[in-house]
């Protein structure tokens, strides 16, 4: 046997929810939300060579006009996100030519704006360092995108995200995906159980490099096109630049954490707990990193060396958990919980304990010290392969410089 054709036998094993194991699948109908990238590619032809009727619907959430008129702006020129988003909306179509299904464009500007991107701005005028794609998964992917399906006569959705998923009668498990590089469950943490249920991932069972060659297999015209990167559905963009649109730069001092001042900010908002690129701070020494911000003082408190007792801390606060399980599932969990976790994305699973601390309130305490754990970001948890869910962590324990410690030496904290 080929590796294509081998390839190819392993992606149409995708799991399907219980009752389509059995049903014929010319009698259902799948939307497949396509970015125009390879993965969304590859997932709508996979469902269609698998003998679903699918649809494919291209999402628009971000445009600079949506950006001028937040900002009380006007523009008449196409602008840079207007021309990706038609780039994109152009590689959505060839590809639905080539795989032979129907294809349709919907316009989320609006919802992205006021139940995202408000919130986004809201956070980091706070001085916090929010995660938007959290976020806009919840609200629009697995919202607002869910609901436009069922006019189109769709009964599932399908995603190219990499994420698996363990089928239920009501409701749906999240697994990681199969690439460890590629795992996108931290990004679906926020997601309701019971939308899970209708939801499908056709490529999470794959690694990266088995997509891009049944990319190649089916000639698709995003074959070659690289990754998407940057902030969701907004792109790449120099942020700093990007962020000065929405929220006005105030400069103020650069202090260490004994109010010596070393140099002049821009804003506290552009700022986030343990940068060090882009500060503008130099002299002999170690690299300065960002370890505290005081927003009312408009002070960003920095320390030289990425070890700093003041980017380390044990544990972390959380109040607004969302479980990926049944009401009676949520229910039954046992505190104090063993499990792991990740505080940022890229991050290696971490051992740690949650600890239920009121009705709704949480203390996550590691066995290892954590570095940069950061304000709004997403925590997320997982038992094995399965993402129990996350929150947003409301606040960080003491760091070992307000303990006065120091690391311990057995210690290797991730940098």
């Amino acid at each position: 046997m080929s590796d294509i054709s081998a390839t190819l036998k392993k992606a149409l094993a995708f799991a399907v929810p219980r009752e389509l194991e059995r049903a014929n699948p010319e009698q259902t109908t799948i939307v497949v939300g396509m970015s125009g990238g390879v993965d969304s590619s590859v997932t709508a032809a996979l469902l269609k060579e698998r003998g679903f009727r699918v649809i494919g619907l291209f999402m628009k959430n971000w445009d600079d006009l949506a950006k001028n008129e937040g900002a009380g702006q006007n523009a008449s020129e196409p602008t840079q996100s207007e021309c990706e988003a038609a780039a994109d909306y152009d590689d959505v179509a060839r590809v639905c030519e080539t795989i032979g299904i129907p294809y349709f464009g919907v316009n989320f500007t609006k919802e992205y704006w006021d139940q995202v991107f408000q919130e986004f701005l809201r956070d980091y005028k706070s001085g916090f360092t929010p995660n938007p794609d959290v976020l806009c998964n919840r609200e629009i992917k697995f919202k607002s995108f869910f609901e436009k399906i069922k006019e189109l006569g769709g009964q599932y959705l399908a995603t190219g995200h990499y994420c698996q998923l363990e089928y239920h009668d009501h409701d749906a498990f999240l697994l990681k995906g199969a690439d460890p590089g590629k795992d996108q469950s931290y990004f679906l943490s926020l997601v309701e159980a019971k939308t899970l249920r209708n939801v499908i991932f056709p490529i999470g069972h794959l690694l990266k490099s088995e997509v891009r060659s049944l990319a190649e297999h089916y000639g698709l015209a995003t074959k070659n096109k690289k990754d998407s990167t940057g902030i969701c559905f907004i792109g790449e963009r120099k942020f700093p630049k990007f962020l000065a649109d929405y929220i006005k730069p105030k400069k103020g001092p650069f202090k260490t954490l004994d109010e010596t001042t070393v140099g002049t900010h821009q804003g506290v908002p552009f700022y986030t707990y343990g940068q060090r690129r882009g500060l503008g701070l130099g002299g002999q020494g170690e690299r300065w990193f960002v370890v505290r911000k005081d927003v009312g003082r408009n002070v960003v408190y920095v320390e030289r060396g990425e070890n700093h007792p003041a980017l380390f801390c044990d544990d972390l606060e959380l109040d607004e958990m969302h479980w990926i399980a049944s009401p009676e599932e949520a229910n039954a969990l046992q505190f104090p919980l063993k499990c792991k976790a990740k505080t940022r994305y890229r991050q290696d699973d971490q051992d740690c304990v949650v600890e239920l601390t009121a009705p709704g309130k949480f203390t996550v305490r590691f066995a290892q010290p954590q570095r940069a754990v950061t304000e709004r970001q997403a925590l997320v948890l997982y038992l094995g392969e399965r993402c129990l869910g996350g929150g947003p962590i409301r606040a960080r324990g003491q760091t070992y410089f307000e303990k006065g410690l120091q690391l311990p030496k057995n210690s290797t904290p991730e940098c």
